[in-house]
């Protein structure tokens, strides 16, 4: 069994790569529903400002690999069953504890889009909207405060999604049958 990773900045299209390999068996965990599960037992609203303050709380109380710690058990539960692909892998750290957890079994996709492909659909996209502003935010922590570009470096497979959903959807079945071509 395998364990894929997708990584990617915000707007990228972690959330659609994830679904297409969950649609093709993987059993789908997406680390951001940590974020979303904290905030909302703090009683508080969904929004960049209140995400942004739990992921930096959890990440002060767990370290870096807070989200690969916390998703652990749900990653592990999975893993017995079926192929897992874990939605948002955002920090090296995340990624060296994923590494040392599942070794060869361990894959990383990185999902790239330009930013201002990535800044017009975050400003239109029906959940977790950003505007400008806040998506030039969230790049610059994710890059300075996340050490999000080791992961992106060194992935298995890299896909840009400039074009559309359905070209999206081709490049995963290639990465998939590429995966379960290899032992």
């Amino acid at each position: 069994m395998k364990v894929v990773s997708v990584v990617g900045m915000t707007g990228a299209g972690k959330s659609a790569v994830s679904r297409f390999f969950e649609d093709n068996g993987f059993v789908k965990i997406r680390f951001g529903d940590v974020t979303d599960d904290e905030v909302r037992r703090r009683g508080l609203e969904l929004n960049e400002e209140n995400e942004r303050q739990i992921r930096e709380l959890l990440r002060k109380k767990y370290g870096m690999s807070a989200y690969a710690i916390l998703n652990l058990p749900k990653i592990e539960s999975a893993h017995k069953q079926s192929d897992v692909v874990v939605d948002g892998l955002y920090s090296w750290e995340e990624y060296t504890f994923l590494k040392s957890q599942y070794g060869s079994d361990f894959y990383v996709v990185a999902v790239w889009a330009s930013p201002a492909t990535r800044y017009n659909r975050l400003a239109s996209r029906l959940v977790r909207r950003l505007t400008l502003e806040e998506a030039v935010s969230r790049d610059k922590a994710e890059v300075e405060n996340l050490n999000k570009g080791g992961p992106i470096a060194v992935a298995n497979f890299t896909l840009i999604n400039e074009s559309s959903l359905k070209d999206l959807k081709k490049e995963v079945e290639r990465v998939i049958s590429k995966l379960r071509g290899s032992k």
